[in-house]
């Protein structure tokens, strides 16, 4: 097994000719998936992996500096796709790995046939002629909950990203993998995630992008998964589905799974 594969617990599963490869979002591990990947395995060869810093990676090879931008997750998903030997997938991207799968299109786009991206944002803060959801003052106070006493922020924040109810199977998965991440790890990662700024990017992405967004979503707004349709450089279409919450392949899967099939299935020239 080589140290790619290794490090980002890759697993390659499914028997099908196209494969999709599926990133998961800030605090959660390729097990975010667990709802959709039994309706993939007959149709498609399936690659799973976890991000650098979740909490079933090796602390030791988490680089504070290379993650320090979003580019050092992209550089990852490269070197994912060359180690598996990959000249084409659909890549499904949830929460930052959205951002990163469209990153990574930019300097290869021929590695990917479409990015369908789950609850995206290019930009959490808000700006001039832009609503991103939050303000400078709130991540502030986020990081320093997050610095303080990690443990009681998991335990605030986990229901309110999942949304719905607090005792649900969902806020207990995500809790349990949020609270999996090595605290130090956990802030940089947030901190480059929510400081981020993709938006000057966005016109270089020239692969079809397929936009599904929850219609209340406490990190995404609806109107970031509009600002994304409207500036992103290639074919692009976009669903806003009737689920609750940042992570609804996890706690709304009956009403997920469907339309993330259904996206995956189709393109958007059809």
């Amino acid at each position: 097994m080589g140290i790619v594969e290794e490090a980002h617990n890759l697993k390659i599963l499914g028997k099908g000719q196209q494969i999709i490869v599926l990133g998961h979002g800030f605090g959660t591990d390729q097990s975010v998936w667990k709802h959709l990947i039994p309706h993939l395995l007959d149709d498609y060869k399936v690659i799973v992996y976890d991000n650098m810093g979740a909490g079933t990676t090796n602390p030791d090879y988490y680089d504070f500096q290379r993650y320090a931008t979003l580019e050092g997750f992209a550089y990852d998903l490269l070197a994912i796709l060359e180690e598996l030997q990959v000249v084409s997938c659909m890549f499904v991207g949830h929460s930052v790995s959205a951002m990163v799968g469209a990153i990574a299109s930019i300097t290869r786009p021929d590695l990917f046939s479409k990015i369908v991206m789950i609850s995206a944002s290019p930009r959490y803060l808000n700006d001039v002629d832009y609503y991103g959801g939050f303000e400078q003052e709130d991540l502030d106070q986020l990081f320093e909950a997050m610095g303080s006493n990690y443990k009681a922020w998991c335990s605030g924040f986990a229901p309110l990203a999942v949304g719905g109810d607090m005792d649900s199977v969902a806020v207990q998965e995500f809790s349990r993998t949020l609270f999996n991440m090595r605290p130090d790890i956990a802030l940089s990662v947030g901190q480059t995630i929510f400081q981020s700024d993709m938006r000057s990017i966005l016109k270089m992405v020239t692969v079809p992008c397929h936009i599904l967004q929850s219609m209340k979503d406490l990190a995404v707004p609806v109107v970031v998964a509009e600002y994304l349709h409207q500036n992103l450089g290639g074919e692009s279409i976009i669903e806003v589905m009737s689920s609750d919450g940042h992570l609804p392949q996890l706690s709304s899967p009956e009403i997920v799974v469907p339309v993330l099939l259904r996206h995956i299935r189709y393109d958007i020239a059809v």
